[in-house]
């Protein structure tokens, strides 16, 4: 089977993937923009699940940078990664490496637990002010790498939240597809 990394416009939480990917707050009990989609769209199951997760220091459960899986609940997707992005602060605190972590832990443990198909957001873009034209290209690169050595992930979708980031995430693949010819 070929490895296929598709950009699409729509709805994360309707999508019939193994994994979702959820751009959370470190809390993981929710919030705004696809935090608080997923929440809602899962129920309250996974509010449970993630309030019975261990928090590593007072009121974090998964440290920006990483991630965390959980069941999907309501969902369609069985399954639900949570990755903290970085705020967006002019890039002088290792935004760029700190998004790149997010990625490249979002598939590691996609890999980690076998599954052939997830769909990520395009992190910290919203209220966390990444610029997307630079964010959409740090995905792409780290999830083409990823895929390049990793075997068993076969499906990504690049979900986008409006056309705006439809047209960053686009041109990011074709950059990627200009400068790797041989590796897409």
């Amino acid at each position: 089977m070929q490895r296929v990394i598709q950009v699409i416009q729509g709805d994360i939480t309707r999508l019939d993937v193994e994994a979702v990917v959820n751009a959370a707050r470190e809390s993981l009990l929710g919030g705004g923009g696809v935090d608080g989609a997923i929440h809602r769209a899962a129920g309250p199951g996974l509010l449970d699940e993630c309030k019975a997760l261990p928090e590593i220091e007072p009121g974090v459960r998964c440290a920006t940078g990483e991630a965390v899986l959980t069941h999907g609940h309501n969902l369609p997707a069985k399954h639900v990664i949570h990755t903290v992005g970085p705020v967006w602060q002019g890039g002088r605190r290792d935004e760029d490496e700190t998004l790149a972590r997010c990625y490249r832990n979002v598939v590691r443990l996609a890999a980690v637990h076998g599954f052939s198909s997830i769909a990520i957001p395009a992190i910290s873009t919203g209220a966390y002010g990444f610029p997307l034209e630079r964010a959409a290209a740090i995905a792409v690169r780290e999830v083409q790498e990823f895929l390049a050595k990793e075997s068993f992930v076969q499906k990504v979708l690049l979900v986008c939240y409006d056309h705006d980031a439809k047209r960053a995430f686009d041109r990011a693949m074709q950059d990627y597809r200009d400068a790797h010819p041989a590796s897409v």
